[in-house]
C-alpha cells in the first residue's frame, strides 16, 4: 500500500481542522475513487434540488439542497468540497439559468460548503458543531459574504443602486437560522449510521441530541428573529 493510500485509509478523528494532517487527510481524498464517486451524486443530487425548497412561511423557505451540502462535506471533507461547490454552482447556471451568470456568486456557494466541511469532515460531530456551522452560514455567508457579492451584481450587471443594509434579508437569516439547525441535525442522526457502515465516515450519530444549552441557545436565537421580524414590520 502506498503512503497515499495509507493515509486515506486511516480513520481518525481531529479535534480541529487546524493541523498539517488533517489538511492531508482532505486532500488525499482527490485520490479516492469511492469518495469521488460520492461527490459526483452529490453534485448531481444539489444540482437537480437546487430550486427544491420546503415552505415555512410567507415569504420563508427552506432550500433543501443545504442538506445535501452538508452530507457532502461531512464525507469528502473541505478540499474536495471547494471543488464541488463550484461544479455544482456552474451546472446549476448553466442547466437551471434564473438570470445573468455573474461569478462572484461562486465564493457564496464554496464558503457554505467549506464552513459545513470544517465543522463536519473527520470529527465528531455534535448537535452544537450543527447549530454553529449554520449560524455561520447564515451570518457570515448569507449575510456578511453575500452583501459585497450582491452589491457588485447590481452595479456591474443591473446597473441600479444595492441597498447594503437589506433588513429583510437579515431578518429572514435570523428566522430561519434556527428551524434549519434543528432540521439538518435530525436529517444527520438519519443518514450518519448507514453512511459509517458503508465506510465513507467514521463519527457516530450518538452526540446529535440538543442539551439543555443547545435548546436554551436556539430558544434565544428564535426569539431574536421574532423579535427582528416583529422590528421590521413595525418600521415598515
Amino acid at each position: 500500500m502506498s503512503g497515499s493510500e495509507k493515509l486515506s485509509s486511516r480513520r481518525e478523528l481531529y479535534k480541529t481542522p487546524f493541523s498539517r494532517a488533517y489538511w492531508a487527510q482532505a486532500a488525499s481524498e482527490f485520490k479516492n475513487l469511492r469518495v469521488l464517486v460520492f461527490a459526483a451524486l452529490m453534485i448531481a443530487l444539489r444540482v437537480a434540488l437546487k430550486s427544491v425548497s420546503i415552505p415555512v412561511a410567507a415569504n420563508l423557505r427552506i432550500n433543501v439542497a443545504f442538506f445535501i451540502n452538508a452530507y457532502g462535506a461531512m464525507v469528502f471533507g473541505p478540499v474536495v468540497a471547494i471543488a464541488a461547490a463550484a461544479i455544482s454552482d456552474t451546472l446549476g447556471c448553466i442547466l437551471f439559468p434564473t438570470g445573468v451568470y455573474f461569478f462572484p456568486f461562486i465564493f457564496i456557494e464554496i464558503a457554505g460548503s467549506l464552513i459545513f466541511a470544517l465543522f463536519f469532515y473527520r470529527t465528531e460531530i455534535t448537535a452544537l458543531k450543527v447549530t454553529l456551522s449554520r449560524f455561520c452560514i447564515d451570518f457570515f455567508v448569507n449575510i456578511v459574504l453575500n452583501t459585497p457579492v450582491m452589491w457588485l451584481y447590481y452595479q456591474m450587471v443591473l446597473g441600479k443602486n444595492y441597498v447594503l443594509f437589506d433588513a429583510l434579508r437579515v431578518v429572514k437569516n435570523l428566522v430561519m437560522f434556527p428551524i434549519e439547525a434543528v432540521l439538518l441535525t435530525l436529517f444527520l442522526r438519519v443518514v450518519i449510521p448507514p453512511t459509517q457502515k458503508l465506510g465513507y465516515v467514521h463519527s457516530g450519530a450518538e452526540q446529535l441530541r440538543f442539551t439543555k444549552k443547545n435548546v436554551i441557545f436556539l430558544a434565544v436565537m428564535a426569539a431574536v428573529g421574532v423579535a427582528a421580524v416583529a422590528l421590521y414590520v413595525a418600521l415598515k
